[in-house]
């Protein structure tokens, strides 16, 4: 009997070591560095990091690595998304930390600066400059958002831009401008032919291409044979929906773009400028690209990434230099998924970032011509991969014979049996899907011993329009249906314990965690719901996507108008068929999934009399964008799945 004791004592003592292995905290805090970037003639090397809860940009000598100077802002401004402009200038878009949102707004606004810190200039946005009592051209305001278009790197003086003017029209035609990477001083170069114009440049950094819309949204390709000429349509022989341009072929004659025919994944092709034909280079039977690989010097096309499952690559050219770079760095570096982001003007020195489900990504510097490769930094060095879980794509067939993909982590060293199991179903539902990476609170489920299943359920994106359209007045039943036959696939197989399985997600996967507790009463021990929508009727009349038309045009594609049928599929109002504990977190500023939503869950609860518990973080958004806060949420997980899963 001592000896059985003391078994147990060890046993108890080694479950809770186990749990607390890794500290909440190293899921709950960002990376710390992220966008590396190296300058066009290999000098410097440049990255944001974050100071003080903001993105700062870091710019260091490459050969010495010493700090040359740090960009940051004032106030609630930070750090966007940047380009190198030339050897020794960078421009960087600037963005503002709201506490209501779960991203930082960005109206629009570069600014300029070079590597020491001098010549700091505001180049585009509605500040601007005046133009009164002074003969000098002056950067004035320009009232739209604007986005790097080219950034010209072999024109030490300008950049091309792309702006989306700020008028009355929803969707207006956008333009193109010259900017004088210095004093913000900008020509109009084009304006795009119909509304919402996406463009391409060619090798040579000229205007060739746009893909825009009509009034029925169908994609219209234009073309124009020298920078000032007119724009000219093609008419194509192919009936393409969701046109994407990728780059010119080598020859600048022919176009790479995807696009999707009847619903099906999006395919890959090339089209003759002169010919107007249309060759089909490559489809996958699942899934859309998730990634076009473009040669950083001519700005070419040569390599497609799809996941289906795992990331696996498709090439355009096999024996074309870069997709032998590519496929080397991916053998030097096996089992991550490997990205080219930042790469020399003669692409010399290339900057990689290689990832995996266990590895939340490091960077490395690859020497081309010595074929070497040097580590550089890890975006979290405070995640150890190996003590990570492994993330494995799964399938299975639903009950209307779907077939369904998606994602399970187990937890590290554990037997693949009769485990504690947290299905945590994606947002959206439309367009976001669930992918093979590191995701740190799958990880911190995982680390505390609970495997996680994450289903990409009809309506998800990626997988095709025509699958996505199954989704569309299907949120309350087959999306459900299709996570609910994922867990019992799991069941079946003796994966997961029946007994110890609950169900959490966020946005529509909070909908999903209530709406699936709902359905099936008997099936999850509890549910958890984060800055959900739980009241359909309520999404016509509260939140950012009901102020604007098209949002209302898109709830009414996607879920319908039926009020009676949207309540039927309203957890709010279906709350008597829950047999299980109940976990609210929401943001009080969050503007998508207003503070109604929860407050609708809330008072059906307690006039049903059903177990609730409720976490309110007043300045968050939709999304908690604070560490703290995270580690908070975390914490209040945690607690609440304890008991219900018998952790």
């Amino acid at each position: 009997m001592k000896k059985l004791i003391a078994l147990m004592l060890l046993a108890l003592a080694a479950k809770a070591f186990a749990k607390e292995e890794i500290p909440l905290e190293s899921f709950s805090k960002g990376s710390e560095f992220s966008d590396v970037k190296i300058s066009p003639n290999g000098e410097y090397l440049s990255f944001i990091t974050k100071r003080e809860g903001k993105n700062t940009l870091i710019f260091l000598q490459l050969d010495k690595f010493k700090l040359i100077h740090a960009v940051r802002f004032n106030d609630n401004a930070q750090i966007g998304r940047y380009e190198w402009v030339n050897d020794d200038r960078v421009v960087l878009e600037k963005e503002y930390i709201r506490g209501w949102k779960d991203h930082p707004e960005f109206h629009g606004e570069l600014f300029g600066v070079n590597v020491d810190g001098s010549r700091g200039k505001y180049l585009v946005g509605y500040q601007g400059e005046g133009q009164t009592g002074s003969r000098l051209r002056k950067a004035t305001p320009l009232y739209g958002t604007s986005y790097i278009l080219d950034p010209l790197v072999n024109d030490e003086d300008k950049m091309l831009i792309v702006t989306y003017p700020w008028t009355g029209s929803k969707e207006p035609t956008t333009r193109v401008y010259e900017v004088n990477v210095h004093t913000g001083v900008r020509r109009k170069v084009t304006n795009s032919p119909r509304k919402m114009g996406r463009f391409l440049t060619d090798h040579q950094g000229e205007v060739r291409a746009v893909v825009s819309e009509d009034d029925d949204g169908n994609s219209l390709v234009f073309i124009r044979e020298e920078a000032d000429s007119k724009w000219a349509e093609l008419t194509l022989e192919n009936n393409l929906a969701d046109l994407w341009m990728h780059g010119f072929d080598k020859t600048g004659t022919s176009v790479y773009l995807s696009a999707s025919t009847a619903g099906e994944p999006m395919a890959f092709y090339k089209l003759g400028l002169e010919s107007k034909k249309l060759t089909h280079v490559f489809q996958d039977k699942v899934v859309d690209p998730t990634k076009v690989w473009i040669d950083p010097i001519d700005k070419s096309p040569f390599a497609i990434e799809i996941y289906p499952g795992y990331p696996t690559y498709a090439f355009i050219d096999e024996s074309a230099d870069w997709s032998q770079r590519l496929k080397s760095l991916i053998a030097s570096i096996p089992g991550n998924q490997i990205r080219i982001v930042s790469s020399t003007r003669d692409g010399g020195q290339v900057v990689v970032f290689a990832s995996s489900d266990t590895n939340p990504g490091d960077y490395y510097l690859y020497d081309s011509k010595a074929n070497k490769m040097k580590y550089l930094a890890s975006a979290r060095n405070w995640i150890k991969p190996n003590q990570m879980s492994t993330v494995e794509p799964v399938k299975f067939t639903s009950r209307d014979g779907l077939t369904i993909h998606g994602y399970l982590t187990t937890p590290i060293n554990a037997e693949k049996k009769n485990l504690p199991l947290i299905v945590m179903p994606h947002g959206g539902p439309h367009g976001p899907r669930d992918y093979w990476q590191f995701d740190p609170e799958v990880q911190m489920l995982a680390s505390r011993g609970m495997a996680v299943l994450q289903v990409n359920f009809r309506g998800s994106g990626g997988y095709g329009d025509a699958f996505e359209v199954l989704g569309y007045q299907k949120w309350g039943k087959e999306i459900q249906y299709d996570i609910i036959d994922g867990t019992r696939d799991l069941i079946s197989k003796g994966i997961v314990d029946k007994k110890r399985i609950c169900i959490m997600g966020a946005s529509f996967g909070g909908y999903s965690a209530l709406q699936s507790a709902i359905l099936e009463p008997d099936l999850f021990q509890c549910a958890v719901g984060v800055v959900g929508v739980y009241d359909l009727p309520l999404m016509f009349e509260e939140g950012d996507v009901a102020q604007r038309s098209s949002g209302i045009a898109y709830l009414e594609r996607v879920l319908g108008t039926d009020e009676k049928q949207l309540k039927a599929f309203s957890p709010s109002y279906n709350v008597d068929k829950l047999k299980v504990p109940v976990l609210i977190v929401h943001g009080g500023e969050d503007q998508r999934a207003p503070i109604e939503q929860a407050e609708s869950l809330i008072n059906a609860l307690k006039k049903a009399d059903k177990p609730y518990q409720y976490y309110l973080l007043e300045d968050e958004g939709h999304g908690f964008y604070k560490p703290e806060h995270r580690l908070k949420y975390f914490k209040k997980v945690l607690a609440f799945l304890e008991e219900p899963l018998q952790l």
